[in-house]
């Protein structure tokens, strides 16, 4: 073997490592901007639509995305020079948090759907009750109607 093959495979080797670090660095860092549990779980507000909106906030998964893209870009350039010796772990860490930032991505525009649907609803219910009273006033009188059947 040459010396320059030597050399070859040697930065080829240090490339390989350096790829690997930047994969899991990239994972790392995409998992960092990643809301935590508490942050969904615990939400405080007076009304509904506060807690919606403060949902909404805590389930952004901030630059999680770009970082994800640079960890499957890396992996992708490993893989295809066939850089990496065994990266079944990067695979399975890249795929799930994939599924794990759909799911945040889901969950957001859902409770942006809702936190745009409960004000429409609040003011439709309030309109209902301004212009025919509210179920119990419906059932008072339901109520009367029928004492007075009794009475007869």
């Amino acid at each position: 073997m040459s010396q320059q093959t030597l050399s070859d495979d040697e930065l080829f080797g240090e490339a390989a490592s350096e790829m690997r670090a930047d994969v899991e660095e990239s994972l790392a860092a995409a998992r960092a901007e990643l809301p935590t549990a508490d942050a969904v779980w615990n939400v405080e507000s007076e009304n509904t639509l506060g807690v919606l909106n403060s949902l909404r906030s805590a389930l952004d998964a901030g630059e999680a995305e770009e970082h994800l893209r640079n960890a499957k870009k890396w992996y992708t350039m490993g893989e295809r020079a066939d850089a990496f010796e065994d990266a079944e772990d990067l695979r399975e860490a890249i795929e799930q948090l994939d599924d794990l930032i759909a799911e945040i991505d889901d969950a957001h525009g859902q409770v942006g759907e809702l936190a745009s649907t409960i004000p429409q609803l609040r003011g439709a219910l309030q309109e209902a009750e301004a212009d025919g009273g509210t179920d119990d006033a419906g059932e008072a009188e339901a109520e009367d109607d029928e004492s007075e059947e009794d009475e007869e």
